[in-house]
């Protein structure tokens, strides 16, 4: 079964396992579901995932699929992928040769995306444009840098390599979710910066990108100084600060709705409510197949319409038909991120 691919619903879910039952067939055929993001359960190999993805555009070949593939401790798809480094390790290097570790993190978002477009994923989440702190449990080393000017460098540089193999990038999470401790999963983060506080470090970074984003994803985090709302839920965040100040023009992803940090909304229908209202243009709910399953009831119910801006995140790849892995480019690819994997092992 499949839909029209003039738009997109705005809802992106998740499955439970490495194949496809037949009531995730069913849900992935409703016209409110739109995306679907993979999990490391969802991967036992290569083929395996071959299939899945067969099965998934067979029910519905619109679905945007993604995945987070951002290297180090975030990298869904192992066994029989490239091993990625965590982008930290692209910070570390610009230390002491700013010039190559922009010209590896290009090669690494290159790699990252040229692979997973190998196997019909059309994006991956990626990159982390949060500033390094090393107190931080779910950030850390998924962040290139605790320096705004690096982080911008190095993003750039990934993001041109995500769209020289044909994937559109997705800045997360805004404004800045890195300085804060707490892990949103679990808790709600609360940062007590100021604005300018903030627009000096972390929203420095976002602006610094902004221009070549495709989405952003914004943080379960809240900044009491400078608005009540977690900035998930905020129109303050969203339309005025991205969208007006900024001038974003992309696709704002939620994050994940089942996550603690959005528990405070209400129940998860209310959630998906309160985050389209603030400006997200697809929400997410994982890890709870009720909790899907409510939403998509209550976009139905709402009659919440289709998004045609979510089109610009399908990937486009650009070695269809040809042999990734025996390309120079893939050989280099892999010599350069065993190197950088090898010196952090090292440091570690």
């Amino acid at each position: 079964m499949t839909k029209s691919s003039h738009a997109v619903g705005v809802l992106m879910l998740d499955l439970e396992g490495p194949l496809l039952t037949p009531l995730e067939q069913e849900l992935l055929q409703r016209p409110v579901v739109g995306g679907l993001i993979l999990f490391s359960r969802n991967y036992v190999s290569p083929a395996q995932l071959q299939d899945l993805v067969a099965a998934i555009r067979e029910s519905n070949e619109t679905l945007l699929i993604a995945v987070d593939q951002e290297g180090g401790r975030v990298q869904r798809f192992r066994e029989g992928f490239l091993a990625l480094p965590p982008p930290h390790a692209f910070g570390l290097l610009a230390n002491t040769d700013p010039e190559r570790a922009r010209v590896a993190a290009q090669l690494s978002g290159w790699a990252m995306a040229a692979e997973l477009l190998q196997y019909g994923i059309d994006c991956s989440l990626a990159p982390v444009l949060d500033l390094y702190h090393a107190d931080n449990r779910v950030i850390a080393d998924r962040a290139f840098s605790a320096d705004a000017g690096t982080v911008i460098s190095l993003a750039r540089a990934y993001i041109a390599g995500m769209n020289e193999a044909g994937m559109a990038a997705t800045g997360k999470h805004f404004p800045g979710h890195g300085t804060v401790v707490a892990d949103s999963h679990v808790e709600l983060p609360v940062d007590p910066r100021s604005w300018e506080e903030l627009l000096g470090s972390d929203f420095k970074a976002f602006a610094g990108c902004i221009d070549v984003l495709d989405a952003v994803m914004p943080a379960h985090v809240i900044y009491p100084a400078i608005d009540t709302e977690c900035a998930g839920y905020s129109e303050f965040w969203i339309k005025q600060k991205l969208r007006k100040e900024l001038g974003f023009d992309g696709v704002v992803f939620s994050d994940d709705l089942t996550m603690v940090a959005a528990h405070g909304a209400g129940d998860v229908e209310e959630r998906a409510k309160l985050a389209l209202a603030a400006g997200c243009d697809m929400v997410l709910v994982c890890n709870d197949g009720e909790f899907a399953i409510a939403v998509a009831d209550w976009l139905d119910a709402a009659n919440i319409p289709p998004n045609a801006g979510l089109l610009r995140m399908r990937g486009r790849p650009q070695y269809a038909g040809k042999n990734l892995y025996e390309s120079a480019r893939w050989i280099e690819a892999t010599e350069q991120m065993l190197i950088l994997t090898h010196n952090r092992e090292k440091v570690n």
